[in-house]
């Protein structure tokens, strides 16, 4: 396992076109799980834990990082599983979501797998633990392929932390908020719960919004409606897209909509819960318009607001 977190540092810094690595983990069962090793800042054994009294069900207390107090959340039961036991047999998976730093109790560590989000499919719909899944895939062993199901970390803080999607008191422009009411944006990400968050923002300003669940399926929206003759910038204000997702990455779907003369000026925000410099090198790099780390309700209706203005420059103040 020390090979495994020697080079998990290392491998986040790593940037790839609809390509992802993947760290590989066991709960309290046989099943195969993963995160984006992007997400993850380092893989540890067990340190002590100090209980946090008062806390959600699903944390089981805090451990001190290098000066720092982290969360420790007991994964296999924030997912609907037997909780694990605390032991020296435990890991601990220190990631960085949405601008927060968490640790997530697993059992084993397993190893890295190298993929593409093509190789990578939406969870079937199933009750239990598939409500927490972002997305499945198959990874070779012994000669046979072997489930990897893909936690949505997402889903999971939200209903250990709350996020407010309210905006604050003096981010709406007044002169333009009534433009704003029955304008769509585009919204892309494979996490029902990162969806459901932007949804709840922007449909308060009135902004109607249209949902994909991945790359591909959006890149075909706005395909179809240039093959239909219509102007995709008539269709929708914007795009606000995931970074990772099944399929088609929001990098390559960035890539494939600027190399359409037919929508090349569509306005696109990348939306993502991932940490680091690279977000804002490739963001550049495929030609997105602005980088937004996730949740953040006020920079979303900022976004929007100067998106407007620009289409309409008589609204530029």
């Amino acid at each position: 396992m020390s090979s495994v977190m020697d080079s998990v540092n290392q491998r986040t810094q790593l940037v790839g076109e609809n390509r992802l690595e993947l760290l590989l983990f066991s709960l309290s069962s046989m099943q195969t799980f993963a995160i984006n090793v992007f997400k993850v800042q380092e893989v540890v054994s067990l340190p002590r834990v100090s209980v946090l009294p008062g806390s959600h069900p699903s944390i089981v207390g805090v451990v001190n990082m290098r000066g720092k107090t982290i969360p420790v959340i007991n994964l296999p039961q924030a997912i609907g599983m037997r909780p694990l036991v605390v032991s020296d047999k435990c890991n601990l998976i220190i990631t960085e979501y949405n601008r927060t730093i968490q640790a997530f109790l697993v059992g084993e560590i397993d190893q890295i797998v190298n993929t593409t989000w093509e190789n990578i499919q939406p969870p079937p719909s199933v009750a239990g633990r598939g409500h927490y899944l972002t997305a499945i895939t198959q990874i070779e062993r012994e000669n046979r392929n072997s489930i990897v199901e893909i936690i949505d970390v997402e889903k999971v803080l939200a209903e250990i932390i709350t996020y407010d999607t309210n905006i604050s008191d003096g981010v709406l422009d007044k002169n333009i908020a009534h433009h704003m009411q029955g304008k769509k944006v585009l919204i892309v990400d494979d996490s029902s719960t990162a969806r459901s968050l932007v949804n709840q923002t922007l449909t308060a300003v009135g902004i109607e919004v249209i949902q994909a669940n991945d790359g591909l399926k959006a890149l075909k929206l706005l395909k179809g409606w240039a093959d239909e003759g219509k102007t995709v910038t008539d269709e929708i204000l914007m795009m606000i897209t995931d970074a990772e997702m099944p399929e088609m990455d929001g990098y390559k779907l960035t890539s494939e909509i600027r190399s359409d003369p037919r929508m090349s000026d569509l306005y696109i925000a990348l939306n993502t819960s991932l940490s680091g410099s690279f977000n804002d090198a490739m963001a550049e790099k495929v030609g997105c318009n602005i980088f937004i780390s996730k949740f953040q309700p006020d920079k979303l209706v900022e976004v929007v607001q100067d998106c407007l203005r620009d289409r309409l420059p008589h609204l530029k103040i």
